[in-house]
C-alpha cells in the first residue's frame, strides 16, 4: 500500500513537471516576439533541468502519453537543426491536437445529442 502510494505521487509529480515544461516552452514561444534558435535552446535548457531531477515514471493515461511525446518533440527540436518558424508551428500543432483531444472527452453539443429532444 506505502508503495503504491509513493509510485502515485512521484507519477503525479512527473505529469506536472511535465506540464510546466511543456507549457513553459510553448508560453516563450506565443509571447516572444522575434524568438532565435539560440534563445529556444536556452529556454529549454533552462526548463529541462527541473524534469530531468524527477525521474521519467511510466504512464498510462492516453492523454498524459501524448504530453510526454509533446515534450520528447520539444526536446528533439533542441538537439535538430529546424528554423524557429518550423519549430513553433510543429509545436502549436501538437498542442492544439494534444487539447482537441482533452476536450472532446469533456465537451460535447447538446444539439448532437439525441436526448435534448426528448422534451419537445
Amino acid at each position: 500500500m506505502r508503495e503504491s502510494k509513493e509510485e502515485n505521487a512521484k507519477r503525479l509529480r512527473y505529469i506536472r513537471l511535465l506540464g510546466r515544461f511543456v507549457n513553459g516552452i510553448l508560453s516563450y514561444l506565443a509571447k516572444s516576439e522575434h524568438p532565435t534558435k539560440e534563445q529556444y535552446d536556452q529556454k529549454v535548457d533552462m526548463n529541462f533541468r527541473f524534469l530531468e531531477k524527477n525521474g521519467a515514471v511510466k504512464l498510462y493515461k492516453d492523454e498524459y502519453m501524448v504530453l510526454e511525446a509533446l515534450g520528447q518533440k520539444i526536446l528533439d527540436f533542441r538537439a535538430g537543426d529546424e528554423s524557429i518558424e518550423t519549430v513553433k508551428e510543429e509545436l502549436f500543432y501538437a498542442q492544439n491536437q494534444l487539447e482537441k483531444r482533452v476536450n472532446a472527452r469533456n465537451y460535447k453539443k447538446s444539439k448532437h445529442d439525441n436526448h435534448a429532444q426528448d422534451g419537445w
